[in-house]
């Protein structure tokens, strides 16, 4: 009989241990689960800070953009700064193909309302440089001198690059549309787009670094 006690006590206490293990995996793959859940949820889409953020660096990029066409009034193509501060904000939050070009749109929608801007071309263009944005972050390289990542800088340069001579392309097909749009000339043209790009690249370059410690310190 005491045998069949040990017995009968050995195989209760197997039993009960097993269903302790069963409840810890459940609640361990829940909470997993939960994680996993919350994680893709998180990346659902851009959210409300993020939003701000792009709000904020397109605006400053505006007033920026503003004050250059009313100084390189005499041309078509003025520098253009917005194309720093989307590129930054696409640097920082790292969106998806579509939100890229949603913030691209919105900021050549935001440059047809500036002063002296050339109707529909800026659409084209910001979109152009978004979308190339988006794509070159997908490209696995580095280019460091020392402990100095020149990364972001060059992707940046790239990116006016593509918003600059799309913009070129918008320009030709609206004067051959018969638009009333200045003309330029190409020597001209790539001076203002190169020099835009240098621009912008040094921009980036410096406010990069102190706009991703800000936004980790939020998070």
């Amino acid at each position: 009989m005491s045998a069949n006690k040990t017995t009968g006590e050995t195989t209760m206490g197997e039993t009960i241990g097993n269903a302790i293990i069963k409840t810890e995996d459940i609640t361990t793959g829940g909470a997993a689960g939960r994680k996993r859940e919350l994680t893709a949820s998180k990346r659902s889409g851009i959210s409300v800070t993020e939003i701000l953020i792009v709000a904020v660096l397109i605006a400053a990029g505006a007033v920026l953009k503003a004050a250059s066409n009313t100084i390189f009034s005499f041309t078509p193509l003025k520098p253009n700064m917005v194309i720093a501060m989307y590129s930054l904000a696409i640097l920082l939050l790292r969106p998806r193909f579509l939100e890229a070009l949603a913030i691209g749109l919105i900021a050549g929608v935001i440059c047809m309302f500036l002063p002296g801007a050339t109707p529909y071309a800026n659409i084209a263009s910001e979109a152009a440089g978004a979308v190339v944005m988006v794509l070159l972050m997908k490209i696995p390289f580095e280019i460091k001198i020392g402990k100095v990542s020149f990364h972001r800088a060059i992707l940046t340069f790239v990116t006016t690059l593509a918003s600059g001579y799309t913009f070129f392309a918008m320009l030709q097909i609206l004067l051959l549309s018969g638009m009333e749009v200045k003309g330029m000339a190409l020597g001209v043209f790539n001076a203002i787009i190169i020099g835009t790009a240098a621009a912008n690249t040094v921009i980036v370059f410096i406010l990069y670094p102190a706009l991703k410690a800000v936004i980790r310190k939020a998070d």
